[in-house]
């Protein structure tokens, strides 16, 4: 008689145990600081030399982020400050939100 009577279930118990941490790295309801340095509409992409990230521990430097939505390169330009939110999905980080600094 085995000790775990269903493997497959006891699999997907310790999965799940291992990437709970991962679950609260993924989003981030953190505002950023930063400065746009180059927008790519063609390629849904901006880079934003921009300071520390702490939800993610990363440190400020300057780096491509994706965009998921369209709209929200229509007003962003090379020099803008500005403030964004950011998340990881599918090993990328993605702008979900910018607005201009205050």
């Amino acid at each position: 008689m085995s000790l775990l009577p269903n493997r497959r279930l006891a699999s997907v118990a310790l999965l799940s145990l291992a990437l709970l941490p991962l679950a609260s790295w993924s989003q981030s309801d953190e505002k950023v600081a930063g400065e746009v340095r180059k927008v790519d509409r063609d390629n849904l992409k901006i880079t934003i030399k921009h300071g520390e990230i702490k939800s993610f521990d990363m440190p400020a430097m300057t780096m491509v982020f994706t965009i998921k939505d369209p709209a929200l390169l229509e007003a962003a330009k090379p020099g803008d400050k500005v403030r964004f939110g950011v998340a990881r999905e599918d090993g990328k980080f993605v702008v979900t939100a910018i607005e201009a600094a205050p």
